[in-house]
């Protein structure tokens, strides 16, 4: 068995997709590398057929329709038989010796005496013409070096949250739980975080910079002009996140249902503040019917998240209380990466 699958989903990838795939392979036979071709449509799937080609058992090319990242992410986990599992997007890349250490780490942990369920690493905002690069870390908030529990968890402070960028998972949990993401639908990478935390019990924090996340393409998906034009598949992604968060927080420890609910705290936020931005009419009217479906569907969570500070900010009423609102972009910012 692999020690780590990897997979990375690739839709018309072919002028950046080596730095993500040759970043990976000094990993050797320790990992599976998963390029997952979506259906594109310029040279993706010749390039990853040659990888595949060129090093046969670490490099397994998969081809589909197209899915869109959702769905690349599914076929990456059904197609994965390593012990662990993450995501680099194809635009993004490992730092190698955060990467050795990470499997090195690994390969230590899979053999005690706890199953450990998530591994976190720190990753870096590598955003065009940035000499500074932001760090998301998160010592304050978890025990390093060690495994640890909910009850471990120490307080997250704004902005800082576990991301996609942050997280290796164990394979046969997201298996064993079903993991699906919506197809044709962006912003999934936070269902993907999101829905495993209910089934995580023994994590791992390591204070290294792994995932370099790369900000500065004009088409991503975190550009804020492309948010706001996308923002259906952002309240749907929100919307997903309160129907599972409403069936599974009568399970959860208490540190755990606080860390998801700030989760879903900021996602409220995030799609409140496009909203608002965007300004129209029936932007505001999705803002409010929003908040309505957690009410509906959430009214345990409704009233923790509706009457916090991020949630009364986001429901100050006329044009002063949406400046109000605006403020918190910040938080916002620190969160998604804007470009």
């Amino acid at each position: 068995m692999k020690l780590l699958s990897i997979a990375i989903p690739c839709y018309n990838s072919e002028k950046y997709m080596r730095k993500a795939v040759d970043c990976l392979l000094p990993g050797g036979e320790d990992v599976e590398i998963i390029i997952v071709d979506d259906g594109s449509k310029d040279k993706t799937g010749e390039i990853a057929d040659e990888y595949e080609k060129k090093y046969p058992g670490i490099v397994k090319a998969v081809h589909q329709e197209n899915g869109g990242h959702g769905e690349a992410v599914n076929t990456g986990i059904d197609n994965a038989t390593g012990l662990f599992f993450k995501v680099l997007d194809s635009d993004d890349w490992f730092k190698e010796d955060a990467y050795f250490k990470v499997l090195e780490k690994l390969k230590e942990l899979s053999g005690g005496s706890k199953v450990l369920d998530m591994l976190i690493c720190n990753f870096v905002y590598e955003k065009e013409g940035k000499k500074h690069k932001k760090v998301m870390t998160y010592s304050t908030a978890l025990p390093k070096d060690q495994i640890f529990t909910w009850d471990d968890v120490r307080v997250f402070k704004p902005g800082q949250y576990i991301l996609m960028h942050s997280v290796i998972y164990r394979t046969k949990l997201l298996k064993d739980m079903g993991l699906r993401l919506p197809a044709h639908t962006f912003y999934v990478d936070n269902i993907f975080v999101f829905n495993p935390l209910t089934e995580v019990r023994n994590m791992y924090y390591m204070d290294v910079n792994l995932y370099r996340y790369y900000i500065g393409r004009e088409d991503q998906s975190v550009n804020e002009s492309i948010m706001i034009g996308r923002i259906d598949q952002q309240l749907r992604v929100n919307k997903l996140m309160i129907d599972y968060m409403a069936n599974a927080s009568r399970s959860l420890k208490k540190k755990q249902e606080r860390y998801m609910q700030s989760y879903l705290s900021i996602m409220m936020t995030i799609s409140s503040i496009l909203l608002i931005k965007e300004g129209s009419e029936e932007s505001l009217e999705k803002k409010k019917e929003l908040w309505n479906y957690l009410k509906d569907h959430d009214p345990k969570d409704y009233i923790r998240l509706r009457f916090g500070v991020l949630g009364t900010n986001m429901n100050l009423p006329g044009k002063g209380g949406r400046r109000i609102s605006v403020m918190e972009y910040k938080i916002a910012r620190r969160f998604v990466g804007f470009n």
